[in-house]
């Protein structure tokens, strides 16, 4: 009796997705360089307050609307102001500066160039009256919402 066999198809060309380690992979090492450029900055206003990296969720755009829904902060106040307006008071070197003064605004602007190179749409949001939450955020290269958080009292 003569075996049947299976007839066997043409190899389809299946298109792979990429392997979510590799996104992962590139979403850690921004996350890392980010903890790296932020480690013992703080952001002076009334009170001293850490910088730390942040990374959310995936988003089409940075909106006000956005900024609150991932920060959990809904019904909050919420302002925007302009990036190169938030960081020309942290990068401008004045004459008075000593040098703790100046390795620290040379650190802030090491910081903005990392995120206006690795990060579009740059925003800035702060989240609250008086005791505010400080977002510069934008998009990574996987439109997950990435930047840094501070806190700042203004009165």
């Amino acid at each position: 009796m003569p075996v049947k066999r299976k007839k066997l198809r043409p190899k389809e060309t299946v298109r792979k997705p990429k392997p979510l380690l590799e996104t992962n992979q590139l979403k850690n090492k921004l996350l890392e360089r980010l903890e790296s450029l932020t480690e013992g900055l703080l952001y002076i206003s009334e009170t001293d307050a850490p910088i730390t990296a942040f990374i959310g969720d995936k988003t089409e755009s940075v909106t006000p609307a956005e900024i609150l829904k991932q920060t959990k902060s809904a019904d909050t106040p919420i302002s925007e102001t302009g990036f190169t307006e938030f960081f020309s008071n942290l990068t401008e070197i004045q004459d008075w500066f000593g040098e703790e003064e100046t390795e620290l605004a040379r650190k802030f602007a090491v910081l903005k160039e990392f995120l206006e190179k690795n990060i579009k749409d740059l925003k800035v949001f702060k989240i609250g009256k008086i005791e505010l939450e400080i977002y510069v955020v934008g998009l990574d290269g996987e439109n997950n919402v990435t930047g840094i958080k501070t806190k700042a009292v203004e009165t």
